[in-house]
């Protein structure tokens, strides 16, 4: 308990129903392991997406009022992606408070991003159940870049297009996207998609779509080129 009390402290949120902090951090390792009757995070996990994609959308739509549908769109699915929802869930050191099953402790789940985006969803819609829409919102907001003007810039940049101008530059260079996988249940999956150039991988990337995926790809293999991306 003085762990979910500490967790309490750096959510700055104190909940009225402990059952639902403690689902929150449930891991489906754990859960099978302990044969938990309330579950696993995992339909948290799905109303949370939902919870942060409104706030989220009604945070952008309020502050970028010179930004037409498609560029929002974009801005959105950078900050709900899993590589954000990965660096969130470490400035509130959500992994140290994950409740894991013996094969994900011992291989790396207290790091891995895909348990962190999961269980950051799944502790909003803790919050929401618990204290309301107001309260998931003010836990949200916590995460929102302070110069939206300078992140929807950024965002903006197409990296697969980018890649393509530089491996243009050598015309018997040859770009591919492979699907090499899917993640995560039907209601929140996941692609895997590897970014090839002549049939060597260069870059890899994962996102709730199979485009999005590949523009992770892309700007992994721009970074590994040693181009700036940020």
């Amino acid at each position: 308990m003085k762990n979910m009390e500490k967790f309490e402290e750096i959510l700055d949120y104190k909940f009225r129903n402990k059952k639902l902090l403690n689902n929150a951090l449930s891991h489906s390792s754990y859960a099978n392991e302990r044969k938990l009757a309330s579950g696993s995070n995992e339909r948290l996990e799905f109303l949370g997406d939902s919870v942060l994609s409104i706030v989220v959308s009604e945070y952008l739509y309020k502050h970028l009022t010179n930004i037409a549908e498609g560029e929002l769109t974009k801005l959105r699915a950078s900050l709900v992606c899993e590589k954000s929802l990965h660096i969130f869930a470490k400035e509130i050191h959500l992994g140290n408070f994950l409740l894991l099953g013996k094969g994900e402790e011992n291989t790396g789940g207290r790091e891995r991003p895909s348990i962190l985006a999961d269980a950051f969803e799944a502790v909003i819609a803790a919050i929401y159940l618990d204290g309301g829409m107001e309260a998931a919102r003010k836990h949200i907001l916590r995460f929102m870049p302070r110069d939206l003007e300078h992140s929807s810039k950024i965002i903006f940049r197409d990296f697969k297009t980018v890649l393509q101008e530089v491996v243009q530059k050598n015309p018997e260079e040859k770009v591919e996207y492979v699907l090499i996988g899917e993640e995560g249940p039907d209601h929140n999956k996941r692609f895997v998609v590897e970014v090839m150039l002549n049939s060597q991988v260069i870059g890899s990337g994962r996102g709730k779509s199979k485009k999005e995926a590949e523009q992770f790809a892309a700007r992994e293999a721009l970074e590994l080129m040693g181009y700036e991306t940020r």
